[in-house]
C-alpha cells in the first residue's frame, strides 16, 4: 500500500509571512500522522497543490504515476473541491487498462495544522479500509463515510460529504 499526497487543505499550514494558508512542499501532516501505525506505510509527494488548482494534466501525471508503478493499493490524499473530478478520471482509466486496482481518495475540509481530529480520522480510515482488500475500483473516504466514488458526493452547504 502507498499513499499518494496531491496536497489539498488536509496538508495546508499558515504562513505568517504571507499571512495566509498554503500547501507546503512535504508530507510533514502525513508523517505525523502515520508515525503512529505499528507498520510502515510508503509515502510519495506529488503536486502539492490545492484541489482548485488541479488542471486534467495533473490528473494525466497522477494516472502515470500509478501506471508505472506495481503497486495495488493506494490512498491518495487530496484536495475536496475537485476530489470527485480525479476519482472519476482514475476511474475511467481503470475501465479502459483493464486494472484491477484499489485506490482510496481522502482528504479533510479543515487543515491537519489547525485540527488534527478530522484528517487523522480520514486518513486512518482510508488505509484501513484500503487494507481490508476490499474489491478493485475507486472509493471516496471522507466524513466517517467510505464508499465507490459515484455514490458519495460533497454537500457544500453543510460542509460533509454524503451518500447519494
Amino acid at each position: 500500500m502507498k499513499i499518494l499526497n496531491t496536497g489539498g487543505t488536509f496538508n495546508k499550514r499558515y504562513d505568517p509571512i504571507r499571512g495566509e494558508l498554503e500547501v507546503p512542499f512535504d508530507n510533514e501532516a502525513i508523517e505525523d500522522i502515520v508515525e503512529s501505525f505499528a507498520y510502515s506505510v510508503e509515502i510519495a509527494g506529488m503536486l502539492y497543490k490545492d484541489s482548485l488548482e488541479m488542471t486534467e494534466e495533473d490528473r494525466e501525471q497522477l494516472i502515470n504515476i500509478i501506471d508505472v508503478d506495481d503497486e495495488e493499493v493506494y490512498v491518495i490524499v487530496h484536495g475536496t473541491d475537485t476530489m470527485d473530478l480525479t476519482a472519476k478520471a482514475l476511474a475511467e482509466w481503470m475501465e479502459e487498462d483493464e486494472e484491477e486496482r484499489v485506490i482510496v481518495l481522502t482528504g479533510a475540509m479543515v487543515p491537519y495544522s489547525i485540527d488534527k481530529t478530522e484528517a487523522s480520522v480520514n486518513l486512518g480510515m482510508a488505509l484501513g479500509y484500503a487494507a481490508t482488500q476490499p474489491a478493485p475500483g475507486v472509493y471516496i473516504c471522507m466524513s466517517g463515510i467510505i464508499a465507490p466514488y459515484d455514490r458519495i458526493r460533497k454537500n457544500r452547504g453543510e460542509g460533509i460529504f454524503e451518500i447519494v
